[in-house]
């Protein structure tokens, strides 16, 4: 399946962002949530083939920009933060 790389990805990375770099608790719902959502998408796939991993890489790429929960970062906000504190 082309679509569960990306999808186990968006999990991962919204866990990885509130939990250990924001030092938030984590968000069980984030992980029902992505193994539904690999699931549904691995469905999607057969019926459209093309889009279903269009969809998912838009999803990942989409979830590196935007706030998911009000008061912690984007990962990419995390990781500039992080970047600035480097130099």
């Amino acid at each position: 399946m082309k679509s569960t790389g990306p999808i186990l990805a968006i999990g991962g990375i919204t866990v990885a962002n509130q939990s250990l770099i924001n030092d938030e608790p984590i968000d069980w719902k984030v992980l029902i949530a992505t193994g539904i959502s690999v699931g549904v998408f691995s469905l999607l796939e057969k019926a459209f083939p093309t889009v279903a991993p269009k969809l998912a890489w838009l999803a990942l790429v989409s979830v590196l920009f935007v706030r998911l929960k009000p008061g912690v970062p984007s990962p990419t906000e995390s990781f500039v933060k992080w970047w600035e504190g480097v130099k």
